[in-house]
């Protein structure tokens, strides 16, 4: 039984095989709308901790 994974751009069940061509995508245009938010740096990870003195953060 193939494994099924939801797609990250539009959570639409698809299976993790080797003749899915877009995996982890269910279809190029997922892929594609993926790739923009990676252009547009919409993925980012919060920065937890950071120093309250802005000149801390230069002297690392």
């Amino acid at each position: 039984m193939p494994t099924l994974i939801d797609c990250p751009t539009c959570h639409t069940k698809i299976e993790w095989t080797t003749t899915n061509r877009w995996r982890p995508f269910c279809s190029e245009r997922c892929k594609q709308i993926d790739l923009g938010a990676w252009a547009e740096e919409q993925y980012r990870i919060p920065a937890v901790n950071l120093p309250e003195d802005p000149e801390a953060l230069q002297q690392t």
